[in-house]
């Protein structure tokens, strides 16, 4: 053992494996190979003895703890869930590290006091996006558990930092909710949190504190809305724990004092913004913008109802004109002409089955491309988004 002093005890071991775990045995100095069962590609490791008088404590003081911690370092790349492609520090951590060592380690990187305000997303190897669901608190045992995804393993989670402990925040729900201003011309998104066991009346009246109404009786109502469809009012008794707001837009807004007093013979129809592509003789429809609810009344004809949408709407003349109005079942489109009575093509009562019927507007989709909400919806005549949290 050149470099080595004789008097200098020096502890020898034998590394039998390193995978799947770590096996290393002690070998006593004073017996020989064959003793110790030593052969020709067997692994020894030695350690050097500390030195006389040194106080320095090791995190790994012997040969095994080391070639522990070897076998279960994993360097991870953290990211912020709003910068998902970006990797924005590294940490070295232990595959053997609970949830809580996890979480604490990145709360001192951050200069967070309090790592319960942290919440981890795990990666999804094949989208190579964050999953949909975050962790759970202390929803996982160890960093190991984290990183695997199905039959493979990661080494990327997404964090955020939490304005509120996460175990606390695991007992509200929170929606994100698109309002519609009857008067003013912009969209404002508000986060709401309340208990899950909340209803959708009390996410209305939540909002009613948050938002600037038209006159302060005002109704407010929650619509389901996706792929530019309004796909259902949400009853006011209604549950909001099982409400997704992921891939659906959940918007709020005024109900029309029209709508409050409709006739025995009055419609509430669904009106959609849409373009259209013929290809290979077959009629693609596409929606786009911000669909609405309409009031027709028995006997109106379609001049007077395309009146009352281009003052909704605040359409310019010019482009107005060139614009097609048509009665649409399952996607197919019906032209209508101006003198046409438009509540004889809608008899049902019912303003579910929105992918059924609807009245069509039929335009170029002319407006800026902007980020709505959480699922990329698109506005007609585009309007301000505010996200307020």
């Amino acid at each position: 053992m050149a470099g080595f002093a004789p008097d200098q005890e020096i502890e020898l071991y034998e590394e039998i494996k390193f995978e799947p775990n770590v096996m290393c045995e002690h070998i006593d100095n004073r017996l020989t190979f064959r003793s110790s069962q030593l052969e020709d590609g067997d692994i020894v490791c030695f350690q050097k003895p500390p030195q006389m008088g040194s106080n320095e404590q090791c995190r790994y003081p012997d040969v095994p703890s080391f070639l522990e911690y070897m076998h279960n370092r994993q360097v991870v790349r953290f990211r912020s869930l709003e910068k998902s492609k970006e990797d924005e520090f590294c940490l070295e951590l232990s595959k053997l590290h609970t949830y809580d060592d996890v979480v604490e380690r990145v709360a001192n990187h951050l200069g967070l006091d309090d790592p319960s305000k942290i919440r981890l997303t795990s990666h999804n190897c094949y989208s190579q996006q964050p999953k949909p669901q975050p962790i759970k608190y202390r929803g996982v045992d160890h960093l190991s558990d984290m990183l695997v995804h199905y039959n493979q393993t990661s080494d990327i989670l997404y964090y955020e930092v939490l304005d509120i402990p996460l175990p606390e925040l695991q007992g509200l729900k929170t929606l994100k909710v698109a309002f519609h201003h009857a008067i003013k011309d912009e969209v404002v998104i508000h986060t709401i949190r309340l208990p899950k066991q909340s209803t959708v009346g009390d996410v209305i009246n939540d909002l009613k504190t948050k938002v600037e109404l038209s006159h302060p009786s005002a109704e407010l109502r929650l619509l389901e809305v996706f792929y530019h469809k309004i796909y259902k009012i949400f009853p006011h008794n209604e549950k909001i724990e099982n409400i997704n707001d992921q891939y659906w837009t959940l918007r709020a807004e005024e109900i029309p004092e029209e709508e409050k007093n409709l006739g025995p013979h009055d419609r509430l129809i669904h009106v959609y913004h849409f373009t259209k592509d013929t290809t290979q003789n077959q009629v693609q429809v596409q929606n786009f913008g911000e669909p609405f609810f309409l009031v027709i009344h028995e006997g109106e004809a379609l001049a007077d109802v395309k009146m009352r949408i281009q003052k909704k709407l605040q359409a310019p003349d010019e482009e107005f004109s060139k614009w097609k109005f048509a009665f649409l079942s399952l996607g197919r489109p019906e032209y209508l002409q101006d003198s046409d009575i438009v509540s004889n093509r809608f008899q049902r009562r019912d303003i579910y089955g929105a992918w059924e019927q609807y009245l069509g507007l039929e335009h170029s989709d002319n407006a800026p491309k902007r980020s709505y909400a959480a699922n990329q919806n698109r506005h007609t005549f585009e309007k301000p988004v505010k996200i307020y949290n």
